[in-house]
C-alpha cells in the first residue's frame, strides 16, 4: 500500500489509465489505428516510433482536458469554496456510480468511438505529425468505459487533490503503456498480436470487475464517513 495520499492517488491514476487502454472498445480501437498507420511503413524502427508519436498525441489529449476541466474547477472562485466543501461528499457517490458502470450494472450511450475517414486521411498525409494527431483524436472519442474512468475516476481524484496535470499525465501514460506494446508487437509480426489481445481481454475482465467492486465499497465507506458522519 502507498504510504502516502498522494502516491495512492498517483498509482490509482496509473491503474485507471491502463484500464481504459485495455478496455475492448479502446484496445480494438488503438490496434486498429496503430495497424492502419504501420502498413505503409518500412521496417520496425519506424513503426515503433509513429507507434510512439501516437501514444504521445494520446497521452496530450488526455492531459490537456484533465487540465483544462480540473484547472477551470479550481480556478472559479465559488467553484474552489464549493469542491472544498462538498467534494469530499461527492467523491464516494461516484466511485459507487462509475463501479457499478465497470460491473455492467449501469450501462451508459456514449456517442463517439472508431477511426474515422478524415482522421485516417491525416494519418496518411501527415507522417509521423499524423499519427500523432490521430492518436489524439482517438483519445477524444470516448467509449462508455473510457467515459466512467476519465470523467468519473480520474476528474474527482485530480480535482480532490489539485493536480490538474499531474494526474492526467499518469493516467495517460497508463493507457499508453499497453498501446506501445502492441506497436512492438505489431512491428515484431502480426502472430504476436492475436495472442497478446487475447490475454489482455481476459485480463481486462478480471480487472475491470475488480476494480468496480473496490469502487464500490471504497465509495461506500467514503459515503458513511463523510456523508453520513458514521466514521467521523
Amino acid at each position: 500500500m502507498p504510504r502516502h495520499p498522494f502516491e495512492a492517488a498517483w498509482a490509482c491514476a496509473l491503474w485507471l489509465g491502463l484500464l481504459t487502454a485495455i478496455s475492448p472498445c479502446p484496445l480494438t480501437a488503438n490496434i486498429a489505428a496503430i495497424s492502419y498507420i504501420g502498413r505503409r511503413l518500412t521496417g520496425w524502427r519506424q513503426a515503433l516510433l509513429f507507434g510512439a508519436v501516437y501514444v504521445v498525441g494520446q497521452t496530450a489529449a488526455f492531459v490537456a482536458l484533465g487540465a483544462f476541466i480540473v484547472g477551470a474547477a479550481l480556478a472559479a472562485s465559488q467553484a474552489s469554496i464549493f469542491l472544498q466543501r462538498y467534494v469530499s461528499r461527492l467523491l464516494g457517490p461516484i466511485l459507487i456510480l462509475v463501479g457499478m458502470v465497470l460491473l455492467d450494472l449501469i450501462r451508459l450511450n456514449v456517442p463517439g468511438g472508431g477511426v474515422g475517414l478524415a482522421a485516417q486521411r491525416l494519418a496518411d498525409r501527415g507522417g509521423a505529425a499524423g499519427a500523432g494527431l490521430l492518436g489524439l483524436l482517438i483519445a477524444l472519442s470516448f467509449c462508455p468505459t473510457t467515459a466512467a474512468l476519465f470523467f468519473g475516476g480520474l476528474i474527482p481524484l485530480a480535482v480532490e487533490r489539485r493536480s490538474p496535470v499531474g494526474l492526467p499525465l499518469l493516467y495517460g501514460i497508463g493507457a499508453g503503456l499497453p498501446v506501445l506494446v502492441f506497436s512492438t508487437l505489431i512491428a515484431a509480426g502480426g502472430g504476436y498480436v492475436g495472442r497478446a489481445f487475447h490475454r489482455s481481454a481476459q485480463f481486462e475482465r478480471w480487472a475491470r470487475r475488480a476494480t468496480g467492486a473496490l469502487f464500490i465499497g471504497v465509495g461506500i465507506f467514503l459515503s458513511l464517513t463523510h456523508v453520513f458522519g458514521l466514521f467521523g
